[in-house]
């Protein structure tokens, strides 16, 4: 998959959530974004996991203990 951007969510934001889902939805199958985060951004896996099983990928690229890293996927 090709990265075509990164979203640093690190600095206090009300909209993380939009702003990731909206980075997704822009994506063309079988291309990804790398998500940077301050802690591990599991509910948001549950999030889409919930609203587009089976549309995206996850894969961990750096796991703490400051910064995680996720390369999320869109599935062609």
């Amino acid at each position: 998959m090709t990265v075509k951007t990164t979203v640093d969510v690190r600095t206090p934001a009300r909209q993380r959530h939009p702003i990731i889902f909206q980075t997704w939805q822009g994506l063309q199958p079988n291309e990804a974004f790398l998500l940077i985060n301050d802690h591990d951004p599991k509910p948001l896996y549950y999030q889409f996991k919930f609203e587009h099983e089976g549309q995206f990928t996850w894969d961990y690229v750096q796991q703490g203990p400051d910064v995680w890293q996720v390369r999320i996927g869109k599935t062609g």
